[in-house]
């Protein structure tokens, strides 16, 4: 009875460890289908209306989330973690594609998408990712997200001996 006892104690301090990484999985998501995927359509569009519709509704929930100002970092600043440079530099982009005519050349047009591409895409090895400072999905609580996996995460691995090691004694025997 003893061992069934540390088994259910074990598993109950692994939930907030299970409870912590869901949690960034389906912002990661979230963040992947109101924001991600809308920057990574406006990169690929073939014309301007179609990149400026796509944009905008990028930097709408941007907004909307309050992902406007501010860093991502946790343990210290880099220049890749600044939320407000990134904000803007999408907005400066909303701006020049707002800026076409429609007696604007075609060249002028294609440089504009190839302009707005290269802003918005980075190649990372062979493929192409959305630029974005890392950890957008968790912003502003970055540090507490960080801060509590560690605690979360001593906690999860004293519960998973607490789990293993009756499982290993019942099947000893």
């Amino acid at each position: 009875m003893k061992m069934l006892g540390t088994f259910l104690v074990g598993l109950v301090l692994c939930v907030p460890f299970v409870g912590w990484a869901t949690t960034g999985i389906v912002k990661g998501i979230r963040y992947d289908i109101s924001v991600g995927g809308h920057l990574k359509r406006a990169a690929d569009a073939n014309t301007v209306p179609l990149a400026k519709k796509e944009l905008h509704t990028a930097l709408k929930n941007i907004e909307t989330k309050g992902w406007t100002s501010g860093s991502t970092h946790v343990l210290w600043w880099t220049p890749a973690n600044d939320v407000g440079y990134w904000y803007e530099n999408l907005k400066s982009s909303l701006e020049e594609l707002d800026k076409v005519s429609p007696d604007s050349t075609q060249l002028e047009r294609t440089n504009l998408l190839m302009k707005l591409r290269e802003t918005i895409l980075d190649q990372n090895g062979e493929s192409l990712t959305v630029t974005a400072p890392g950890g957008i999905s968790l912003h502003p609580y970055n540090v507490s997200y960080f801060w509590l996996g560690w605690v979360f995460g001593l906690i999860g691995v004293i519960g998973a001996f607490m789990v293993v090691i009756p499982v290993v004694i019942f099947f000893k025997d």
